[in-house]
Formats: structure tokens, C-alpha cells, sequence
């Protein structure tokens, strides 16, 4: 840090230039980012949903996999031979679709319900390709529908593709008006705290340049793998917060170096910048490694889609920490008195970089009854946190939108039609090894499918065992299209070397994510009856498959976060208790943000008010260690700006009680005035049209205003005076095994 804190304020040009110049590199990749990021969480190797697509691809040609359910609106009745007419040749528009494989009429042999009541409104499914050109083709059916109006057709699309890109354009524009939304409030919070134009826009400056470069890294990233739509919330959400933090921290720490220098009479603003990194600088760079190490987690769980969130976190970390330790501190050094200018408000706490009277006496009330802080605040948090011993993770699906969105709109009234459970379908291969579909088989699959028929909540099964109410209404009164479409299923139905049998099982409903594991208890069940070995898969198994690899991921992410926390702060403070204290107390923060998503999001208490909607029953499966990774990163800001502070005025002598009391009047004007800002910018996810987004929003706003207010300025004081000066113990083997690396200068 001396080294740097040398260069740096020696050539402060020269350091500008170099970040002037990694800006300019970075902007255009940055902008480019956002298109290409993804909410398909894509599946885990190996696991038997994807051992089943490869049979269906290998052995079934099933490549377009991906459906589209269209539903149709029209002015005239499914009877009206103008509707047939005009019914035919926008399907045999759509089959001519870039990227469109077959299509499904709503009058074609189907088990579920294509048709409304009054005959206005169709079903049809068109298939596009699962992975590479799925979104074009979405996107080019969309184009194709919105030319039908004049056919007298309204077209809604929905399906697993429209749900998903739905998700990634609303998760960008959610991040885009959160940051409109949020830099200029933060702005006016940074004025009413430093009362200066200079001093106010440092801050947003250093947070909008780490965001671009790391932007730009998750462009890059794009190139090597699948990256998380929700990677960009977390660059935002980071970016904007900790940026904010520490600068705040960094420029309140050189305006007290600059006015420390201005009473000895000699103002070297060099000399103040320096200062400052080695003090407030090195208070950053340690919090800067905790934050990450928090966010290091999601790169733990084997999936791609979490571990882009991870590596975004981390990356826009390490270009905060690097922009406040290296870049803002060239500001100072050329801006001198000038980042005092122009003064816009003459307000006493802005004018005066020293210790508040007002916090230096109520640590002192918290410190005369360091009981009734500890047990009081202690009890609190523990309440807001028991409605997470309830919590219930999943894939949230349409329901993760908002009312309003088209895919989430067409699902529900898809479901009034009865045919929602289409999203929800079950895939079922049976291996017959040496033997071969014929005779002796057929009657155990039609046992098999019979048997499946027949389970609570099972709308259809997809098999070559068609029943006479399933030809009902089939093509439009053409016996040879219906033979055709017969012949298709068959074809579907056995595999070529007719060694494997597949069959399709739809629910009644579309399932949401806490109903998956009791209907595919049922379908195992029932098929393990039938004494063939088989796959079942389909979207919601997948869907399962990813929730539990991130719950058994979630164990070993937290352990080695605390772990490895647990040694950089015993390093930094030469400390077993302080670490301890810090772990247990950021946990206690966690839990009430759980709490209180859980309460909001999933059981509905004050949902309507912050206008989010009912009916997931589930928190995104990433929701709980993405909260987990960011909360306790971030609180780990306020416990180092605070505990660094409590550290430097110990050492110079103060007891426990004063180092405390000191510390607190010191830097709680910093950290209620950074949690002020992080509020708001949290706040502002709260306002968008991905609930996941929105339940982000809501437990980190709720997170740091409990963790800035009650945990850092109440509880941490009532504990470190109760400890006394066993905040310090350190075994002797210990310290001399210990690096010597201190925080404080």
C-alpha cells in the first residue's frame, strides 16, 4: 500500500490517463453486453433430464424441442368457414417461419383442451430449436403475428423460450431504471453529506467506471460460456453500492487528512492523499477482499448460470476497490481544497469531516447498557428471521413476472383454457434392452400408460394408445390427415431400432415449482410398477434437478466463505473473537433478510403494496445464496469501516470503552449516510417486472438498514464492550505464526 500510495499521488496524471483509456477500450463492449446474457439456467451433465434429451435427439430426431403455445384470438367463431379460411393460411404462414419446424392446429389429434367455449379463442404449438436460434426464432414468429391483425387474429405467445427471453429483456430494463432511478437520489444524499458538487460526484463517478469495465469483462465472458441475466443486477447492485461506500469513505478520510494538514499550516494535498490510501485505503482494500471472497460462493455450485453471477461479482469488486485506491486518490491529489468547491450547502455535519457529537453520545448511552443492546437487538433480528425456517426455493417461471408481461398473460389464460399444463409436461423413455418392442411389450406400455392415466392431476398421456375422445373434433373431417397424424405419433412413440418406448405426460395445470416434487413422486410410482428401466425428464425435472445442485452446493459455499473470512479478519485485526463475532452478527443480517423476503415474496404479507405478485409459492432457487453472497459481502463494508476504526484508536492508546465510543462518532455519520445510499439504490430493484429482481431489491434494502443501523451502531458496540479486552486475544503460537498486515496506519 506504500508503495502504491507513493506512485499514485506522485503521478496522478498519468494513473487518470491509464483509466481514461481502459474507459474508452471498455464502453463499447459494455454496451454490447446486456443482449447477450440469458435466463436459461441450461441443465447439469449428466443428470437424467439431460440423459433423456440425448436419447430423444439420438434415438427420436427430437432436435426442436422448444414449443411455442400460441393462443389466438379472433372476432369470429372456430365455425365460421371465414375462419377456417383465414385459420389456414396463417398456419401456413407460421409452418414458413425462419426457425419453425411443425406446427400444431388446434384441431389436431391432442388430449388437452385447444378451443374455448365460445370458439373464439385456438391453441396452436409451433417448434422451434432448443438451444442455438431459439430466440430468432421466437422473435421472428412474433414479427409474423403482429401482421395478423388484419386477419381479424390477436396472437399471445408463451412457452419455456418466451418466458426466459421475457425474463432477460425486463431484467435489463429493470437494471437500467433502477440505475436512472437511483444515481440521481444518491446523488442528493452525497450533497446533504459533503454539501459540495466536487465531493458529490466522485463517488457516482467511480461507481458508473468500475460498472463499465466490469460490464465489459461479462461481455467477454459471454464468449466462453453462458452468462445469467441476473449478473447484470449484481454488477449494478454492487457497483453502485460498494463503489458508493467506499468512496464515501475515502473522500470523508481526505477531507479530514486535508484539514488535519491545513491546522499543522502546511496543505499538501499529496500528502493528504497519501494518507488517506493508507488509512481509508487500506480499510477498502481489506473490505473489498471479504466482498469478494462472499461472492466467490456462487461460483462454488457446478452451474454455469450461477457461477457467471459469481465471477461478475467478483470482477466488479476488484475494479471498485481498484478505482477507489488508485483513481479517486489521483483526484485528490489534484483537486486539493477545490474537492470542498463549489460549496452548495452550508450544513454543520458537511462542513465538519471530525467526529458527531450527536453519535459520539449515543454510543456512549450504548455502551453504558451493552446488555440490553446486545439481548435486545439480538432478539429482534431472530424474529425477523424465522420466517425463513419456512423457505421454499424453485424455478418460479411465468409466475417470476409480473401481470402485464405477454408470456406470464398468455399462461394465464391458457390455464382458464385448460391446456396450461402443456409447460409443465413429463418425458418418459423406457429402455427394453435386448428386447424389442412387439407383442409381449405392447401390453405392458399400454398398462404402463393406462395406469398413468388415471393419477390425480394427469390431464393426458402422449403414447400411440389414442382414445376415441381424443379424435374428437381431430383435423377438420379429413380421415386421411388423421391417419397421418396417428402415424406421427407412433413414430414418436418407438424409436427406430424399437428398442426404446417414449411417452409424454401433461398435468392438468401448469405446475409451480412447490407442486413438481409430489406429481413426479406419483409418476415414478407408477412407473416403477411397470418393471422397465426408464428416464423421466422434461422441463420440470430439470427445472428440480437445478434447484437441488445449488441447495447441496449451498452448505459447502457458506462454509468456505466463513472460513475464509474467518482468516483474513484474524489477520487483519490479530484476532480469534473479533471474526467469530463479525461471522455470527452478518449472519444474523442474512437471516433477517431471508426472513423478511420470505414473509413478503413468498407468504404475501405487503406484497401488493411493493406490487409483487402471488402465485410462485417459491423463491428463485439462486435467490437464496446470491442474498447470501452479496448481504454478507456488504456488511462486511460497515464491520471493517467500523472495527478499523476501533482497531487505530486502541492502538493509540484509548481504553475499550473510549476506542468504541470514538470510532462510532467517527465513522457512523459515513456508514448511515453510505447504508442512506445503498437503500436507495436497492430500493429502486424493488420497481420492475422480474420478481426475482424485485425479491433481490427488497432483502438487501431491508438488509442494510437493519445492518447500519441496529447491527453496526447498536449491537457490535454493546458486544466489543462487553468482550472488553478479550477483543483483542490472540494465542501467542498464533501471533507469531501470523502475517503482520494491519489495517490501520
Amino acid at each position: 500500500m506504500l508503495a502504491l500510495a507513493h506512485f499514485v499521488t506522485r503521478r496522478p496524471w498519468l494513473v487518470l490517463a491509464l483509466w481514461g483509456l481502459l474507459l474508452l477500450v471498455c464502453l463499447p463492449f459494455a454496451l454490447r453486453a446486456p443482449g447477450r446474457l440469458s435466463a436459461d439456467p441450461g441443465s447439469l451433465t449428466g443428470s437424467e433430464s439431460a440423459r433423456l434429451s440425448a436419447l430423444l435427439a439420438d434415438r427420436f430426431a427430437e432436435r426442436d424441442t422448444n414449443t411455442v403455445l400460441l393462443l389466438v384470438k379472433s372476432t369470429l367463431a372456430e365455425s365460421d368457414p371465414k375462419f377456417q379460411a383465414a385459420y389456414g393460411g396463417f398456419m401456413s404462414g407460421l409452418q414458413r417461419v425462419p426457425g419453425v419446424s411443425r406446427v400444431t392446429r388446434y384441431d389436431a389429434v391432442s388430449s388437452y383442451r385447444a378451443l374455448s367455449a365460445d370458439g373464439k379463442q385456438t391453441l396452436a404449438l409451433a417448434q422451434i430449436p432448443l438451444k442455438v436460434g431459439a430466440s430468432a426464432a421466437l422473435r421472428a414468429i412474433r414479427a409474423y403475428t403482429v401482421g395478423q391483425k388484419a386477419a381479424g387474429f390477436t396472437v399471445q405467445l408463451t412457452g419455456g423460450q418466451a418466458i426466459a427471453d421475457d425474463f432477460t429483456e425486463f431484467a435489463e430494463s429493470d437494471s437500467k431504471r433502477a440505475e436512472f432511478t437511483a444515481l440521481p437520489l444518491t446523488a442528493l444524499v452525497l450533497l446533504l453529506v459533503f454539501g459540495a458538487l466536487v465531493a458529490t460526484g466522485l463517488p457516482l463517478l467511480m461507481s458508473v467506471l468500475s460498472i463499465t469495465v466490469a460490464m465489459a469483462g461479462l461481455y467477454g465472458l459471454t464468449t466462453l460460456t453462458t452468462v445469467s441475466t441476473f449478473a447484470q443486477s449484481v454488477i449494478t447492485l454492487i457497483g453502485l453500492g460498494a463503489g458508493i461506500d467506499y468512496a464515501l469513505l475515502m473522500v470523508n478520510r481526505f477531507r479530514e487528512e486535508l484539514k488535519r494538514e491545513q491546522l499543522g499550516g502546511r496543505p499538501d494535498a499529496p500528502a493528504a492523499a497519501r494518507r488517506t490510501i493508507l488509512t481509508a485505503g487500506r480499510s477498502v482494500a481489506f473490505s473489498g477482499l471479504t466482498v469478494a471472497i462472499a461472492l466467490a460462493a456462487l461460483i462454488i455450485p457446478p452451474l454455469s448460470f450461477v457461477r457467471s453471477m459469481g465471477y461478475g461479482g467478483v470482477l466488479v469488486v476488484i475494479m471498485t476497490v481498484l478505482s477507489s485506491v488508485t483513481a479517486l486518490p489521483a483526484c485528490f491529489a489534484l483537486l486539493g481544497e477545490r474537492v470542498n468547491s463549489p460549496r452548495l450547502l452550508k450544513l454543520t455535519w458537511s462542513q465538519n469531516p471530525q467526529a458527531s457529537a450527536g453519535w459520539t453520545a449515543f454510543a456512549r448511552r450504548v455502551t453504558a447498557r451493552p446488555w440490553l443492546a446486545v439481548l435486545g437487538s439480538t432478539a429482534l433480528l431472530l424474529a425477523l428471521a424465522s420466517p425463513a425456517l419456512h423457505l421454499k426455493t424453485g424455478y418460479a417461471g411465468a409466475y417470476g413476472l409480473t401481470a402485464g408481461v405477454e408470456s406470464r398473460d398468455a399462461l394465464q389464460e391458457i390455464q382458464q383454457l385448460g391446456a396450461g399444463g402443456l409447460l409443465s409436461s413429463f418425458e418418459v423413455v423406457f429402455d427394453l434392452g435386448e428386447r424389442r418392442y412387439g407383442p409381449q411389450t405392447r401390453g405392458t406400455f399400454r398398462s404402463t400408460v393406462e395406469r398413468l392415466r388415471a393419477l390425480p392431476g394427469v390431464q393426458a398421456v402422449i403414447s400411440p394408445f389414442v382414445r376415441a375422445s381424443d379424435l374428437k373434433g381431430a383435423g377438420t373431417g379429413n380421415t386421411t390427415a388423421t391417419v397421418g397424424q396417428l402415424a406421427t405419433l407412433s413414430r414418436r412413440s418407438v424409436s427406430a431400432d424399437r428398442r426404446y418406448l417414449r411417452l409424454s405426460v401433461i398435468p392438468e395445470r401448469y405446475l409451480r415449482a412447490d407442486q413438481i416434487d409430489a406429481f413426479e413422486a406419483r409418476l415414478r410410482a407408477s412407473l416403477n410398477l411397470s418393471g422397465l428401466p426408464y428416464l423421466l425428464g422434461g422441463a420440470p425435472v430439470a427445472e428440480r434437478e437445478f434447484s437441488r445442485a445449488l441447495t447441496d452446493a449451498t452448505p459447502l459455499a457458506i462454509g468456505v466463505v466463513f472460513a475464509a473470512t474467518f482468516v483474513v479478519l484474524a489477520v487483519a485485526f490479530r484476532s480469534l473473537v473479533i471474526p467469530l463475532k463479525s461471522i455470527l452478527m452478518n449472519s444474523l443480517t442474512v437471516g433477517a433478510a431471508y426472513g423478511v423476503v420470505v414473509l413478503v415474496v413468498q407468504d404475501g404479507v405487503l406484497a401488493g403494496l411493493l406490487g409483487i405478485p402471488q402465485g410462485a409459492g417459491v423463491l428463485d432457487s439462486a435467490l437464496p445464496l446470491l442474498l447470501f453472497a452479496v448481504l454478507f459481502g456488504l456488511s462486511m463494508d460497515y464491520e471493517i469501516f467500523l472495527l478499523s476504526r476501533v482497531q487505530e484508536e486502541h492502538l493509540r492508546g484509548a481504553s475499550n470503552e473510549e476506542a468504541i465510543v470514538l470510532a462510532v462518532g467517527r465513522t457512523a455519520r459515513i456508514i448511515t449516510s453510505a447504508a442512506a445510499i445503498m437503500f436507495i439504490v436497492f430500493s429502486a430493484f424493488i420497481v420492475g417486472r422480474v420478481v426475482a429482481n424485485k425479491s433481490i431489491g427488497l432483502g438487501l434494502a431491508a438488509a442494510v438498514l437493519l445492518d447500519a443501523t441496529l447491527v453496526r451502531l447498536v449491537l457490535v458496540p454493546g458486544f466489543l464492550k462487553l468482550a472488553g479486552e478479550w477483543n483483542w486475544w490472540l494465542p501467542k503460537w498464533l501471533e507469531r505464526r501470523l502475517p503482520r498486515i494491519y489495517i490501520e496506519h
